[in-house]
């Protein structure tokens, strides 16, 4: 089964090793040779800034995209950026690996559109516009007094210009008003790239029934979390619990709207899936609960195929 991955942190994970490591082989939840045991036919590299971590956001970002880079590089035969559809589909057939390059903190854009269009020049695909503090674009779900705060005027900007430069929109972290804006200022599907039920485990980084109704209206996805604390109670990432999320997911918003968004390498150890070569457990237990050979691929990789159709071009 092909598997599509919105979410990791596996570059900025490498960038911190204590011990030198590349993305061919390492001891993380993501490397080439984990990424061919998963079938991969595509990952999502997000370049996560910490905003109280760093002096210039923006220039530690560019550090990171250069690593990823590096990497693409050192193992071209194996993997290839991609930018679009088209991308996937020609490195598909040439039995590569596609990687997308992202970003998550929109405070790396610095208040700036110009920033914005020149991280789409260095291939930039989706940005995920707030991590776990306001920034210029909007508010985190982080904090109970941000909830109810929406995108400022440069966020409703951001979100326009990401629509014309056919980027996709990420609201994973982003506040319940921040949602419902980019609902409303999108002309094209947005993405909870790693985002699970709050009514399953009333964590604030999920979302709410309406809005997996709404994401689901505007032909977006979201892609299941594989942290504990988005899952469930248990101090281990459960299948089963990940398989709680699918089935009301499925109830509430329909097939279409369910994806994968692992958040490896940016998340505890204690999985029942100790990392991405390991994915064909969750496949295994949806099989077993009699989800549909195309139900299984819709969450795999078809449905964010759809959506990059309708983003990237």
């Amino acid at each position: 089964m092909p598997i599509i991955d919105l979410h990791c942190d596996t570059i900025s994970a490498l960038l911190d090793c204590s011990r030198p490591a590349g993305l061919r082989a390492n001891h993380l939840h993501i490397d080439l040779h984990k990424l061919q045991q998963a079938n991969s036919l595509a990952q999502f590299f997000a370049m996560y800034i910490d905003l109280q971590a760093v002096e210039n956001p923006l220039e530690a970002c560019l550090v990171m995209i250069d690593r990823f880079y590096q990497e693409i590089e050192q193992n071209n035969d194996l993997i290839q950026v991609a930018t679009s559809l088209s991308d996937l589909q020609a490195n598909q057939a040439q039995q590569k690996i596609s990687a997308f390059l992202t970003i998550e903190e929109g405070g790396v854009l610095k208040g700036n559109l110009s920033n914005l269009r020149i991280f789409h020049r260095l291939g930039v695909r989706l940005i995920t516009l707030t991590w776990n503090y306001p920034n210029e674009i909007g508010f985190p779900n982080c904090r109970t007094e941000y909830q109810q705060c929406g995108l400022t005027a440069f966020g409703q900007a951001v979100v326009l210009e990401m629509n014309r430069l056919n980027m996709m929109i990420d609201v994973s972290h982003l506040s319940d008003q921040g949602f419902y804006d980019v609902a409303k200022f999108s002309a094209r599907p947005f993405v909870a790239s790693h985002s699970n039920a709050r009514s399953v485990k009333a964590h604030s980084r999920n979302l709410t029934d309406a809005m997996i109704k709404t994401l689901a209206e505007k032909g977006g996805v979201m892609g299941i979390n594989f942290a504990n604390s988005f899952l469930g109670n248990s101090p281990v990432s459960l299948i089963e619990d990940m398989v709680r999320h699918i089935n009301h997911i499925r109830n509430i918003g329909g097939i279409e709207v369910i994806a994968l968004g692992s958040d490896f390498d940016g998340i505890a150890p204690k999985l029942e899936i100790a990392d991405m070569g390991e994915l064909d457990k969750l496949i295994q237990a949806l099989q077993q609960h009699n989800f549909s050979e195309t139900e299984i691929e819709k969450i795999c990789h078809k449905n964010v195929l759809r959506v990059m159709k309708d983003c990237l071009g």
